[in-house]
């Protein structure tokens, strides 16, 4: 039953106060303040309305008026591109002028092919982009229009507004005036027709042949945001180019700064499609944009850059009103919107050439200043009575805190020693201080306290003995515990077997212990130590005699297993144990059945440990029986204080759980060598292994307030093979320590991946993770990292058990972790289809059909072994120790599969990929290269020139086994 949480007594005994005195006053002394302040606001709102309709009128007004200005300046631009235009088109058509030498000798060519001038001579700049080849270029049609540069000239320097005056070509030539650089601001190999200025006035945008105006571009001339005034110039129906007048969006600011906007208000140019042109300073303060922020000239020469989406009213919150009263044209010009988090009204005129809209925008308080100063001398006199009533009921809070802090005292005081008691036995002190207090049901629940603190020291005795005989039964299995760590190339030994050998240290080289194997034996130890550390084999079974201080010969029976390898498969952590067999050597020849000795001694063990656990398990049925009836009888008697005591039972009931967990892990970690006999694998779907541990894990789940995170189950499902309740078990075990040492409403995970051969089952918690340290001892018995003192149960053996039982089933279990992060345990189990290391079955189609062809190209008959082994019943392997073998054997026969081995010495393998592809015969072979060099470059290459696949060494026997039955199959 998990603990509601609560308010302190004081803080119970303050809420009833206010509830029933100051609530009430309050309530009534806020109606009348709601009464005054909306007779306020009454008045405030009919003052306001008048206001506003004469406001209305005449910002609506400002607005035609100005919008009427803007129109005739650009009016004036208009016809200024009429007359460019004509003049330019003529000039175009005049093949007679001849341009003088100022304008031949300004003009040159770049490396690139581009045809520029170089200097300004008072003239305009002029560009043929390299996307014309040379040869296709008109230079002359360049040089002719330099006629045109005077009446250029005339047009920037009579209108203000004009930024530039420019030309541009259906090839990509570009005149314009002012002068500048044009080869270090353009590109090379720019398309002119690609940008706005050109392409909005051709034939498909501006079928009539009109002058347009642009939308707002960022000029690639360096000039800033711009827009444009254009005009095409045709041949017949050829568009031969466009002129055009650049405004800048500064001048155009520049211009509408000056308009008569009252109010101290600002105006605003905005597009036909809603789209931002030209925006003051006050402006972008209330919009929040600003001019060039987002893009750099680098950017604007490259490719078309518009006004950013930023800049469309429609994409703004709260301008759809406004957009829709523009759209509809009914109504008044005046709209009110919220801008830069202010009430705002805007006013606007449309200019008729462009389709442009003039706006003016008008901070509200600006124009209803008069009267906001009297409402708010109205809402100064309802603060001073606001403010009197709270300090008023500040006093007399005060002082009705004073009454309820006295009042708590004489309670909290008491409680909390209870409270204390409590936490002193939860901590071992199972015999606290009783406070003192004259309320006699406190009183009476400190003594019960007290009593079950006696209780639980009793239980607490009877948990110690029971833990000493079980050690004792721990020690007496095996003779030492050992542990190797291949990076250091050093044995760590534990138990007896220190003083029973007179070692110094219970850490040694691999020398020092080699010194004390017999020399008869050494040999054959180091042999089968090196296969166990470099090879596939998994476990290490050897039996030698080793010498203790005085030179005296014992036999020892040394067994482990690798607890680690690195991603090449080499062991990084191995361990296992010493067990002294001198005896039973002693009489091998008079029992030649040492094995059924051995047996019946394992048997005999796993009796006595079955005999223990009994003994064990009897006064733990009655110490976890006799805390249920506590908790029950306590309820019964006193719910008050049965709570107590129930929770302190359950503390009892949960020690004689652990206890009883603490035995069961024993016993099947102590037959699990006989375990494999007595699993049942087969195909087990993963789905409803996931669901049912998901299930039985939601009460602890609950008791502590954790979240269980599950991944969907898989569609169509898995299988793996395995024993379904050694798996369930394993499963359960991993999220039981999830649960355990997770952090305060943390999160679990439950989930599955594919892996090469298997699938691997997880469990993910958020907990505090590992340290270097905490990963070191994992896989240890009763090693609980740290916690063996803390509240959490637990009995160190669940996760060595774990791995067994994985192992068993031809499975591993493994770990990642981080600190302050979490961990992520999984075991990782062979498919039911093909497990991991085997292959399935051949079918009856694949029996009856011959061995395929295999040749392999291998200077170590190491490697070429492994592959007949692996491919024995499948296909045929043929070797070759170089490339002129392989050639000769090729020639003699095609095989359904090359494996090439690329580090050949004194040969290319490359010559022989290249000798398959050039033949026709061989170029449906697949061929699997490996390397030990592991550079991709030449991998990269040899995939290149035709390899089917790549390894690297060494080679997992059932990845090219896998491998080579895929292509043999898809040949």
């Amino acid at each position: 039953m998990s603990r509601k949480s609560g308010k302190a007594l004081r803080q119970w005994i303050w809420r009833a106060f206010v509830q029933s005195a100051l609530i009430p006053l309050v309530l009534v002394e806020s109606v009348l303040i709601g009464v005054y302040l909306f007779s306020n606001g009454a008045i405030r709102d009919a003052q306001l309305d008048y206001l506003q309709r004469n406001a209305v009128q005449d910002l609506a007004s400002a607005a035609q008026r100005e919008g009427q200005v803007i129109a005739g300046r650009l009016e004036s631009i208009e016809a200024q591109v009429s007359i460019y235009r004509d003049s330019t088109a003529n000039a175009l058509q005049d093949t007679r002028f001849q341009p003088d030498a100022i304008e031949r000798a300004r003009h040159t060519l770049s490396p690139d092919g581009v045809f520029y001038s170089h200097s300004d001579d008072g003239r305009a700049a002029s560009f043929y982009a390299n996307s014309t080849p040379l040869e296709k270029q008109d230079r002359d049609k360049a040089l002719r229009l330099s006629q045109v540069d005077p009446l250029m000239r005339s047009i920037r320097s009579a209108n203000p507004l004009v930024a530039a005056v420019y030309y541009n070509s259906w090839d990509s030539y570009n005149r314009i005036y002012p002068f500048f650089a044009p080869l270090e601001q353009y590109p090379h190999d720019m398309v002119i027709p690609n940008y706005n200025f050109y392409y909005l006035a051709d034939a498909r945008h501006n079928p009539q042949r009109r002058l347009v105006w642009t939308d707002v571009y960022l000029d690639p001339a360096g000039q800033g945001w711009m827009m444009s005034a254009i005009a095409p110039i045709y041949r017949g129906d050829f568009l031969e180019g466009v002129v055009g007048l650049d405004i800048t969006v500064g001048q155009m600011l520049s211009e509408i700064s000056h308009l008569a906007v009252p109010w101290q208000g600002y105006a605003m140019l905005v597009s036909r499609d809603n789209n931002i042109m030209a925006l003051p300073e006050a402006g972008e303060q209330d919009f929040a944009l600003r001019e060039l922020t987002s893009y750099s000239y680098a950017e604007a020469v490259r490719r078309e850059v518009l006004k950013p989406e930023d800049f469309n009213l429609a994409r703004r919150n709260g301008m759809q009103p406004l957009l829709q009263a523009m759209a509809t044209k009914r109504g008044s010009n005046v709209q009110e919107v919220l801008l830069g988090g202010r009430k705002q009204l805007v006013a606007w005129s449309e200019i008729p050439q462009t389709g442009w809209h003039l706006l003016m925008v008008v901070d509200e308080a600006d124009i209803f200043h008069e009267t906001n100063t009297l409402a708010q001398r109205y809402q100064q006199i309802g603060y001073v009575l606001i403010a009197g009533l709270v300090l008023f009921y500040a006093l007399f809070f005060a002082w009705m805190w004073a009454r309820s802090r006295r009042l708590s005292d004489a309670l909290a005081q008491p409680i909390s020693g209870i409270g204390a008691m409590m936490r002193a036995i939860g901590e071992g002190h199972y015999r606290p201080a009783v406070p003192e207090t004259p309320i006699t049901e406190l009183s009476a629940m400190a003594e019960a306290v007290r009593q079950a603190g006696k209780q639980l020291e009793a239980s607490e005795l009877e948990r110690r003995e029971a833990q000493r005989n079980l050690e004792l039964v721990l020690e007496s299995t095996t003779e030492s515990i050992w542990e190797i760590d291949a990076r250091s190339l050093r044995f760590k030994i534990s138990g007896r077997f220190v003083k029973r050998f007179g070692l110094q240290s219970d850490t040694l080289t691999f020398t020092e212990f080699n010194q004390r194997v017999h020399p008869d034996d050494l040999d054959r130890v180091r042999r089968m130590r090196h296969a166990f550390m470099e090879g596939d084999e998994g476990e290490f079974d050897a039996e030698y005699r080793f010498a203790d201080a005085e030179g005296v010969y014992a036999w020892l029976l040394s067994r482990g297993k690798v607890m680690d390898r690195d991603p090449y498969g080499k062991a990084l952590r191995m361990a296992g144990t010493h067990v002294d067999i001198t005896r039973l050597k002693q009489v091998e020849e008079e029992l030649r059945q040492a094995s059924q000795e051995a047996q019946a001694a394992s048997q005999a063990k796993s009796r006595f440990l079955s005999s223990m656990s009994h003994e064990l398990r009897t006064p733990l049925n009655a110490i976890h029986g006799f805390a249920q009836l506590i908790a029950m009888e306590a309820e019964e008697r006193d719910p008050l204080s049965g709570c107590v005591e129930s929770e302190y039972a359950r503390e009892i009931v949960n020690a004689s759980r652990h206890l009883t967990s603490l035995v069961d892990d024993i016993l099947d970690l102590s037959s699990i060598e006989n375990r494999r006999q007595k699993l049942r694998l087969e195909a087990v779907d993963i789905g409803p292994i996931l669901t049912g541990c998901a299930e039985l894990i939601q009460p602890e789940l609950q008791a502590r307030q954790l979240q269980l995170q599950a991944m969907e189950l898989p569609h169509p499902p898995l299988y793996v093979m395995a024993d379904a309740r050694r798996l369930r078990q394993v499963l359960l075990n991993l999220l039981s320590n999830a649960v355990k040492y997770n952090s305060a409403r943390g999160l679990v995970r439950l989930g599955y991946e594919l892996r090469p051969g298997g699938v691997r089952l997880w469990v993910e918690d958020t907990g505090n993770g590992l340290s270097a340290e905490q990963q070191a001892q994992l896989f240890q018995p009763f090693q609980r990292l740290g916690r063996e003192n803390s509240i959490i149960p637990g009995t160190g053996i669940g996760l060595v058990l774990s791995r067994e039982l994985a192992e068993l089933m031809g499975g591993e279990v493994g770990y990642s972790s981080a600190e302050n992060v979490g961990s992520r345990f999984w075991i990782e189990l062979p498919s039911a289809a093909i497990p991991a290391g085997t292959i399935a079955p051949p079918d009856a189609a694949r029996l009856n059909r011959p061995l395929a062809e295999v040749l392999c190209v291998e200077e170590q008959p190491v490697c070429m072994r492994v592959l007949q082994e692996g491919l024995k019943d499948y296909a045929e392997v043929s070797d070759a120790v170089s490339v002129a073998q392989a050639l000769e054997a090729l020639q003699r026969s095609v095989p359904g599969l090359l494996v090439l081995d690329l580090d050949l010495p004194g040969d290319s393998a490359f010559e022989l990929l290249d000798a398959l592809r050039r033949d026709p015969r061989l170029h449906g072979v697949p061929v699997i290269v490996v390397s030990e060099a592991a550079d991709p470059t030449d991998l990269e290459e040899a995939q290149r020139r035709g390899a089917s696949a790549c390894l690297i060494k060494p080679v997992e026997l059932h990845h090219i086994r896998r491998m080579a039955l895929s292509l043999l199959g898809s040949g």
